[in-house]
This record gives C-alpha cells, structure tokens and sequence, in this order.
C-alpha cells in the first residue's frame, strides 16, 4: 500500500515539472531613471540644457525634458520644456527667465509608474543694462529746474546710482554734470542748479548697476523761459520774491486755445478781446514790442497768459515798483538802457532789474490810430476800477518815473506776465 503512494507522488511531479519549466518569469515596472546634462548658452534671458533618459523603468515614456525655478527641487509644476515621449537622450531650450537670477533645474522622465528627475544642477543668467525713463522738466527757474526719472529694470544687477546728466550738448553722460539720487530701483527726483538764464540744456536720467550704465530719453529745455500756446518764447528772470517776463505777450489766443479776436478797426464798442499790432503791422512791430491787447482780453477767463503764469495785478506792480525803490526810481531801474529802441534822453534808464522795459506805444480805441512806439509804454494791469476804467502802468523816455493811470478798457496796450 505504502509503495502505491509512492509511486502516484512521483508520477505526480513528473507530470507538474514540465510545466514548472515552462513559466515566464514577471517583469517588475518602476519609475524612468534620466541625467541631466550639463547647462550651456546661458544669456540674460535663456539657456540650453537637456538630458539623457538611461532606462524607462519597463514602462513607456511619455514625457521628458527639464523644469527649473528660483527654489530648491523644481519640478514638473515649475517651469518646463517637454521634449516629447520616448527614452534617450535630449536638448532643451530654455526661455523666459530674468537677467541675474539663479535657477535650479533638474531633467525629468514620466512613465505609467510615475515621475523620475536626475540631480539638481544651479545657473545664473547674464546680467544686462539698466532700464530707466526721464522725467519731463518743471519747476525752473532761471537758474534752477527739476526732474528726474524711474528705474523700471535694474538689468538683474543691484543698481548703484541714478539721477540726472546734463550739458550744452545732445547726448550728455555721467561724465559731464550731474546729479546722485540714491540707490536701487523705482521712482526718484532730481533737483538741477547752477544753470545759466538763456542757455540751452540737454539732460536725460541715467542708471548705473555692476554691468554698466544706461540712460533715458533726452529732453532740451532753457532755464529761465517760458512759451504761450502759439509757441512764442519768453525768457523771465526773478525780481525780488517774482518772476517777470522780459518780453511783452505776443498770444493770438486764449490759454485754452480760442482765437482772441483781431479787429483792425475801432475798438470802441468792444466789450470782449481784441488785439492787433502796432499800425497793423506784425512784420514791423510784433518783435520787439509784442501784441496790443484791449483790457476786455486781459480779464478774459479764458486766460491770455500761459500756464503758470498771469496778467500782474495792480498790487503785484507796486510790489515790483517798491523792490526797485520806489516810483521815482523805478522806471529807470525796469528800462532798456540805449536808444536803439527808446527815444533820446532815455532819462535814468540802468534796466538794473532785467526787465527791459520798451516803449511799444498806444493804440487809440475811438479812431483806431496809434502812438507813442519810442516814446512810452503801457501796460495793462488785471484790477478793474468800476465798468470803464482799469490800472495800468506807464514809462516814459523823458522820465524815470513809474507812472499809474486809470485806464479805459478799450485802449490798446502791451501785456507782461508774471509767474503765478
């Protein structure tokens, strides 16, 4: 009995070790393994790498490529290239990154297991130019002006001083005059003196990090002028706590930029602006002496003067008189000095304040006729005295005196600004 059990165990496992020997053996799928290669054509703004797919795990690839970032262990939901499916080796162009910055990048491979990424590697992108805008002139005197500029880019590389350049020539650089405005980005303001009235400048905002220096758009301004809205320009300069126009107003139009009313008649029945020139003759007249204006133009809300600037009260005359010493001597102290436009003796003229006072003459309103262009001037003041009269002022060639007068409005009269 015992040898019949025996028997049927061997022949048993006779029969099960064919099939023993016949079983495939399962093979056991993992995660890709990849390298990365080394990274090279680094600019401010990309670089090239890639990598090497060594083994896809038993399983399809279905992505590779790099993935960077500013942060340790950049993966798959950083930045990255895919460079398609499959195993082997790579090339990735990387793109969007900032001048300066260190990156952290890392080659990945994904397959139905999961995501694999080879070691980490570090690279810094070039750092490049500054950017920086220049901010448009105001505030000048004739001496002094501000400006400015914004830093929008410090080119990846710390910025270590920004502020304005400036010469007598286009194109200034740090090497010529300037200003220092501090460190780093953003917004700053320059406060420019030293200036010379009546001088031309050129000036432009600059910017300098480790790599080198840039610079903003140029603007061009004059200290010490101001223009209307025809595009006529004045220079001023500062009298006491003032600043006056050295020309009379040559406007056409409104602030705003209305036409004011050329009436080349009479003036008598006018009760809104007119102006015209001396004998109605620009050619002639209109430089030196600038326009004739009607106190109806004057008083305007539409504003002859350009922005910033307005037609003198009478007090703001008699301040202007008082800093010149007084009437008795003041019309000397405001008058061109010579006889190239002033008539014989041009008593007491020293022009000591700059103002170059000229005698641009009268205009008659009743008839339309004029006089005086050699012998005096007038100039109109913005303070009404009742419905017909207003102030003015009044210099002669046989005086040194300031003289005030009510005026009627219809007269015709030469208009200086002074700054608001």
């Amino acid at each position: 009995m015992k040898t019949k059990s025996a028997l049927y165990r061997l022949l048993f496992v006779g029969l099960l070790l064919p099939s023993l020997f016949n079983c495939k053996k399962v093979a056991i799928k993992v995660i890709p393994t990849v390298n990365l290669s080394a990274v090279s054509n680094i600019t401010s703004n990309s670089a090239t790498s890639g990598g090497d797919v060594t083994s896809d795990g038993g399983s399809t690839v279905t992505a590779k490529g790099v993935c960077w970032g500013t942060n340790q262990s950049p993966t798959i939901s950083d930045s990255k290239t895919n460079n398609g499916p499959s195993g082997g080796s790579f090339t990735s162009s990387i793109a969007g990154l900032n001048p300066g910055v260190t990156y952290t990048i890392r080659a990945y491979a994904i397959n139905a297991i999961g995501t694999a990424y080879s070691s980490q590697s570090t690279f810094t992108t070039i750092a490049e130019a500054p950017e920086v805008t220049t901010t448009p002139i105001s505030e000048m005197t004739t001496t002094t002006a501000k400006s400015g500029g914004t830093v929008i880019s410090d080119g990846g590389s710390t910025i270590l001083a920004k502020g304005v350049c400036w010469a007598t020539t286009s194109t200034p650089t740090i090497s010529n005059s300037k200003t220092t405005d501090g460190t780093g980005p953003g917004s700053f303001s320059s406060n420019i003196s030293g200036l010379t009235p009546g001088i031309t400048y050129y000036l432009r905002a600059y910017a300098t990090n480790g790599i080198t220096t840039s610079y903003g758009s140029e603007v061009s301004f004059t200290p010490g002028t101001v223009a209307d809205i025809d595009g006529n320009v004045y220079h001023y300069i500062i009298i006491g706590t003032q600043s006056w126009m050295v020309e009379n107003l040559k406007t056409t139009k409104y602030r705003n930029g209305d036409a004011i009313a050329k009436v080349a008649g009479i003036w008598t029945a006018l009760v809104t602006g007119a102006y015209g020139w001396y004998k109605n003759d620009a050619a002639t007249y209109k430089n030196p002496y600038g326009a004739m204006y009607n106190w109806y133009a004057v008083a305007d809300s539409r504003n002859i003067a350009p922005v910033g600037w307005h037609v003198p009260s009478d007090a703001e005359w008699t301040t202007l008189t008082d800093f010149l010493g007084g009437t008795s001597v003041a019309g000397g102290n405001l008058k061109e000095t010579g006889t190239a436009h002033w008539l014989i003796p041009n008593t007491g003229a020293t022009n000591s304040s700059g103002f170059t006072a000229l005698p641009g003459g009268t205009r008659f309103f009743d008839d339309g006729s004029f006089n005086g262009v050699g012998y005096n001037g007038y100039w109109w003041s913005s303070t009404t005295i009742g419905a017909t009269f207003a102030l003015g002022r009044n210099l002669g060639c046989s005086y040194a005196t300031v003289n005030s007068y009510n005026l009627d409005k219809h007269f015709g009269f030469n208009v200086r600004c002074v700054r608001d």
